[in-house]
């Protein structure tokens, strides 16, 4: 007996929206969407900040690099929470706090409270409401499938690059950066908090552990003292250093370069929405891919990607278009978005077990620590040099470097065995 399309989707779809994962983590895709949004519109608060108080570019972005390093340096504690508690409940305050120091982002009259208030409070917030919360619950609920699951799921961040930031750069435009803080605390509110209330499950914990999926033990259920003293560990933390620093110091500064070079600021926002548009398909195709051609080919695209568009920055200096600017928003954010599923996936693959989220936590520092080295480093060398130019060749470098730490760590055999 044949079955139509239309009743298959009939059948198929509301048995969808009544699966706890499934609603788990949808509602995870749209709070990373908002979530990361206030993380990329940074870009375009940046220059806002630059015109109304004249500080320096280093000045700025080091607020950005305290908010990057506070954010991550919150996942060795959040890993260890979410494999107690669970992310439900570390997401909800996540939400709360972002609901207090967005509002208080609008206030900073001086860098230190710029600093407080959005390096600190705000980055706090991000990181409870999002990325370490987000991937414990997809890998506990997709345990085999890890690499499509979170490509998928991450997606969101892509999704609210697209829509968050030129929506930031519209309300600047129309009301001002302190009002554009306002509304973003206003979303946390309005999303965040009751959806993740009533929408979001913990896969194993209360009356739902008998319906969750198998947890598996991975290998030998290796704690996070035991990870560290592999060299692997240690090998896959200075992948993610340099790795992140060239990607972070490009997405930071986008906006601010493309500006510079007399693209006007609208423009530049709707670039930074081409980049997170295309990072929807960059990480969902790259999470599917990583599980078939392997991690490291993956990887090596994505750094691929990221090197070919410092290279048409390059060419905007050289002659100032639109359509360079679209091209480069293409490579960067294929670049970044496919590299950005494939760490927790291969942290998966070799950290798999109940301590999964503590040992994720602690190499989630890493990552920090080249989101806030990269952005930095961009707006010291800018100051001292009136260009880019250095930071983005240092970008190039340490995107290569990363690469081969990636190769020395070799996913694909722990995936093998």
């Amino acid at each position: 007996m044949r079955v139509s399309h239309g009743a298959l989707i009939t059948g198929v779809v509301p048995s969808l929206a009544r699966s706890p994962a499934f609603r788990s983590i949808a509602v995870t895709f749209v709070t990373l969407g908002l979530t990361y949004g206030i993380w990329y519109a940074y870009s375009v608060f940046l220059v806002a900040l630059l015109r109304e108080f004249g500080w320096s570019r280093s000045v700025v972005s080091g607020a950005f690099s305290v908010f990057a390093l506070t954010h991550g340096l919150c996942g060795i504690w959040l890993g260890r929470l979410g494999d107690r508690i669970g992310p439900r409940r570390i997401v909800l305050a996540g939400g709360v706090l972002l609901a207090i120091a967005l509002p208080l982002d609008s206030i900073v009259e001086r860098p230190w409270q710029l600093y407080l208030t959005f390096g600190v409070l705000t980055g706090v917030g991000v990181a409870a409401a999002g990325w370490v919360p987000a991937v414990i619950l997809v890998q506990r609920w997709f345990p085999h499938r890890v690499g499509f699951a979170l490509g998928a799921t991450s997606a969101g961040i892509g999704m609210g690059i697209t829509l968050v930031v030129p929506f930031t750069q519209l309300l600047i435009d129309l009301y001002g950066w302190r009002a554009a803080f306002r509304v973003l605390g206003a979303l946390m509110i309005l999303w965040v908090i009751p959806a993740t209330y009533w929408l979001v499950h913990d896969p194993l914990r209360g009356p739902r552990r008998s319906a969750a999926p198998s947890e598996p033990t991975g290998r030998g259920d290796i704690t996070l003292a035991q990870a560290a003293r592999q060299r692997r560990f240690w090998l896959l933390g200075i992948a993610q250093v340099l790795g992140n620093m060239g990607s972070q110091m490009l997405l930071v500064h986008q906006a601010a370069y493309l500006v510079d070079h007399g693209i006007a600021a609208i423009v530049a926002a709707s670039v930074v929405s081409v980049v997170g548009l295309t990072s929807i398909a960059g990480k969902t195709g790259g999470g599917w891919l990583s599980d078939r051609l392997g991690r490291e080919i993956t990887y090596t695209l994505g750094t691929t990607a990221t090197v070919m568009s410092v290279g048409a920055l390059g060419l905007i200096a050289l002659s100032p278009h639109a359509g360079l600017a679209y091209v480069y928003a293409v490579l960067i954010g294929l670049g970044y978005a496919v590299t950005a599923p494939l760490m927790p996936a291969i942290i998966s693959d070799l950290f798999r077990g109940r301590h999964f989220g503590a040992i994720f936590g602690a190499l989630h520092v890493a990552n920090a620590l080249g989101g806030a080295l990269g952005p930095w480093l961009g707006g010291r060398i800018f100051d001292a040099t009136g260009t880019y130019r250095a930071a983005f060749i240092a970008g190039i470098v340490t995107a290569v470097i990363s690469t081969v730490f990636l190769w020395m760590v070799a996913p694909r055999r722990a995936r093998a065995g």
